[in-house]
């Protein structure tokens, strides 16, 4: 059973910074990606950032890349996102979410490839 749980969303201003947490029972053990996922009012989800977890291997939406690092912590069993030069753009739900059969950053972050869903911690930041 993979069950990934997101924690650390809030509130800040503009240019302010989060650190985002997943962790979960399974998240680690049984997953070969772990991805994070946003979702602004009234739009689709998209695809941020995820991390390949063998490899450390890495990938990041345009939009993120320089501000947004995606990282693991092993002995944790824990999956971050540190988000820094926060952007009023960058108001969502976000999600963490798992991958299990490999190859699941490539060609990039794709989401029905991970079919494993967290509730989502809310982000939002004022200008």
């Amino acid at each position: 059973q993979i069950h990934p749980v997101e924690s650390g969303g809030g509130s800040v201003q503009s240019g302010g910074s989060l650190r985002l947490s997943c962790s979960g029972s399974g998240i680690f053990f049984s997953s070969e990606c772990l991805g994070w996922f946003h979702q602004a009012p009234g739009k689709s989800r998209k695809e941020v950032a995820g991390i390949e977890l063998a490899t450390g291997s890495t990938w990041y939406t345009d939009s993120v890349k320089g501000r947004f690092t995606i990282s693991q912590d092993n002995a944790k069993n824990t999956l971050y996102l540190q988000m820094n030069g926060l952007k009023p753009e960058d108001t969502a739900m976000y999600f963490c979410a798992a991958a299990i059969v490999g190859g699941c950053l490539q060609p990039r972050l794709l989401q029905y490839r991970y079919p494993y869903w967290g509730q989502g911690t809310q982000v939002t930041v004022s200008s």
